[in-house]
C-alpha cells in the first residue's frame, strides 16, 4: 500500500511541476454568480479599464439624476480650464440668482468674489447649488447657455439618454440621465482629469467658517472608494455614482432611485463587492509587443515586426485568465508603403467561446517603397502567390 501512495504523491508533484512550467493555472476559476438583486430604479456596474458591464438593470432608462448632474458641470469646467479659457485662481462674482438658489448650499454671499477652485470644491464636496450656478454663469455666461454646453459634451461622449436643463440637478421636465450615461461620464472624468478627480475623495470642506461633510458615506465605509457623487431630490430618490480601486482594478457603479442614503450606499457596496469577488481585469499584451514578423512586398525591407497598437486588457471571471487564447491575423499581402499607424492585422483574445478583446496590429515602424528592383521582383512574387 505504501509504494502505491508514494507513486501517487510523486505523480502529483510531477504533474504540478509540469503544469507550472507550461503556465497552467494553479487556482481554479471562481464560479460566477448572478448579480445581486437590488431595490433601485436603475443601476449599472462597469469595469473602468475595459468597459465591460458586470451588472445592470434599466441602465438605459432616462431618469432624474439630481446632483449627479454636477459631474457634467465639473467636466465642462475642467475642460475650460484645461483649454486655458479660465484659471482655478480666477475670481468668480456671486450673482443674486446663484445666492438665492434652492437646495444644498455652500453659503456663498451675493456680490462676493470667490476663486473658481473654491467654488468647484464646494460643488463637489458639499454639492452646493449656489456654488454650482456661480460656476455655470462664469463658464457659460448664463446657466441656460451652460446647459447647452453640457448637452454638447454629452453628445460627444456618447451619452445617448441624457439631457440637461440646468447645472445643479434641480428637477426639470426633460432633465435626465441614464445609469449607463453616468458611468460613461464618470469614466471620462477619471481618465481625462485625474488631477481634479482626487477632489471627489475629500471628506469635508470648509468655507466662510462653515464646515460640511461629503455626503458620500462610502468614503468612510470602504477605503478603496475614492469618489464620486451623490444626488437626492424627493422625485429622484437617493442616487450615487461610485468608483473604487482594489489591487489595480477600478470599477464604476451608478445607482438611481433608492429610498434612503443607507440604501444607496448598500446597493453601491453590493455592486462593487460583487464585481471584485467574481471578476478580475488583467493586462494581456502591452503596446508595442511584437507578435509577428510578416513579409512586406515592394518595400525597402522584406520583413517588419507587427506590434500591438495599444495595451490589451480583459475583464474575465476571477482565476480564468490563464485559459484565455490569443490568435493573430494579418491583412495579407502587405505592400509598401506602410505607415506606422496603419492597421495590418489584429490580435484577438477569446475565452474559448467569446471574444473578450480585439486590438489592431500595426508596423513597428513605417516602411517606405523599395527601389526599382524590389518593385519588379516583388510584383512577380505577388503574381506567383
Amino acid at each position: 500500500m505504501y509504494p502505491v501512495r508514494l507513486a501517487h504523491a510523486v505523480a502529483l508533484v510531477v504533474s504540478l511541476f509540469i503544469g507550472a512550467l507550461l503556465g497552467a493555472p494553479i487556482r481554479a476559476a471562481v464560479p460566477v454568480q448572478a448579480p445581486p438583486s437590488l431595490e433601485t430604479r436603475a443601476h449599472i456596474l462597469v469595469d473602468f479599464q475595459t468597459g465591460k458591464v458586470l451588472a445592470e438593470s434599466n441602465a438605459d432608462m432616462p431618469m432624474e439624476p439630481a446632483s449627479i448632474t454636477k459631474l457634467m458641470t465639473a467636466y465642462v469646467t475642467f475642460k475650460a480650464v484645461k483649454e486655458g479659457r479660465f484659471k482655478l485662481d480666477e475670481p468668480v462674482t456671486i450673482s443674486e440668482r446663484a445666492w438665492r438658489s434652492e437646495g444644498s448650499r455652500s453659503f456663498v454671499q451675493v456680490g462676493t468674489q470667490i476663486p473658481l477652485e473654491v467654488l468647484l470644491k464646494g460643488m463637489i464636496v458639499q454639492s452646493g447649488n449656489d456654488a454650482t450656478i456661480a460656476v455655470a454663469e462664469k463658464v457659460g455666461g448664463t446657466e441656460q447657455a451652460f446647459a447647452g454646453i453640457m448637452n454638447s459634451y454629452a453628445k460627444q461622449l456618447g451619452m445617448k439618454n441624457s439631457n440637461f436643463e440646468n447645472s445643479s440637478g434641480l428637477p426639470g421636465p426633460t432633465h435626465r440621465m441614464s445609469a449607463r450615461d453616468i458611468a460613461t461620464l464618470a469614466h471620462a472624468m477619471i481618465a481625462e482629469f485625474p488631477e481634479y478627480y482626487r477632489w471627489y475623495a475629500l471628506r469635508e470642506f470648509e468655507w466662510n467658517g462653515i464646515k460640511q461633510q461629503n455626503r458620500n458615506g462610502l468614503l468612510g465605509r470602504d477605503p478603496s472608494v475614492d469618489g464620486i457623487k451623490t444626488g437626492h431630490t424627493e422625485s429622484a430618490g437617493y442616487c450615487l455614482a461610485t468608483s473604487a480601486e482594489r489591487n489595480g482594478m477600478r470599477l464604476i457603479s451608478a445607482v438611481l432611485g433608492t429610498k434612503s442614503m443607507k440604501a444607496r450606499e448598500d446597493a453601491s457596496a453590493a455592486l462593487l463587492n460583487y464585481g471584485y469577488t467574481f471578476y478580475e481585469t488583467v493586462a494581456l499584451k502591452k503596446k508595442g509587443d511584437v507578435l509577428l514578423s510578416p513579409r512586406v512586398y515592394k518595400g525597402e525591407v522584406e520583413m517588419i515586426p507587427a506590434v500591438v497598437a495599444r495595451d490589451v486588457w480583459a475583464t474575465v471571471p476571477r482565476g480564468s485568465a490563464a485559459s484565455l487564447v490569443t490568435t493573430t491575423s494579418l491583412n495579407e499581402p502587405l505592400i509598401a508603403p506602410l505607415t506606422a499607424a496603419q492597421t495590418i492585422g489584429q490580435v484577438s483574445i477569446t475565452d474559448g467561446t467569446n471574444t473578450v478583446a480585439t486590438v489592431p496590429l500595426v508596423p513597428q515602424q513605417a516602411v517606405a517603397e523599395g527601389g526599382w528592383w524590389s518593385q519588379l521582383s516583388d510584383t512577380v512574387s505577388l503574381w506567383m502567390r
